[in-house]
């Protein structure tokens, strides 16, 4: 069987893979206006954006400052946890469908909704499951992010997306309670004695 470290060995190629899809829209969309189809709340052609946000990028500071902390935390999700690419699908769209209900008039785009809800997922993942890899992986990411995580969530005017920040945390706090089967206390029921039946001749 391939143990958890194996495969993020084989994911890691994915994962920059991934990370150069998203910088390879940046450069395309240079020449043609593809960041304007991100996420427009409560408008159809916003829908698009549920799918296309973390791929588009305004400016290339903005392209370079999420692509570490994706990379990092990418690697350390398939790391810890198996079906790993199913939970980032799961972050963004659900992080992109609280947006479109609920984000304020603007064009929202850019991989900063999925790295809440990575930070999110991996903290609350962590502690719900009990294990240790899990619990190691929260503690490291709590540890670099955690500071970044709690200042990003704070309203501000401006163009940084801080609702964002908030939907995807909050998306990847719900995955986290979905997928990381927390431990249940049940209380132990006693098993019902079998009556014995005596056979007479």
């Amino acid at each position: 069987m391939t143990s958890l470290a194996e495969n993020a060995g084989k994911e890691l190629k994915t994962i920059l893979i991934f990370a150069g899809v998203i910088w390879g829209v940046f450069f395309l969309s240079l020449a043609l206006p593809l960041a304007d189809y991100g996420v427009h709340p409560r408008t159809w052609l916003g829908l698009i954006g549920i799918v296309t946000m973390p791929l588009l990028h305004a400016t290339f500071g903005h392209l370079v400052g999420n692509t570490l902390p994706l990379i990092v935390l990418l690697f350390l999700l398939v790391g810890s946890r198996a079906r790993s690419w199913r939970i980032v699908l799961e972050i963004s769209i659900l992080s992109g469908v609280l947006v479109w209900l609920l984000g304020r008039d603007a064009n929202y785009v850019g991989a900063s909704a999925l790295i809440y809800g990575l930070i999110a997922f991996l903290v609350l993942g962590g502690f719900l499951e009990r294990r240790p890899i899990p619990i190691v992986v929260a503690a490291i990411t709590f540890l670099f992010y955690g500071g970044s995580l709690l200042w990003g969530l704070v309203p501000r005017p401006g163009p940084v997306a801080w609702d964002a920040h908030l939907w995807g945390a909050v998306a990847g706090g719900v995955v986290a309670f979905h997928l990381a089967r927390p431990i249940k206390w049940r209380r132990k029921t006693p098993v019902p004695e079998t009556t014995q039946l005596e056979l007479t001749e």
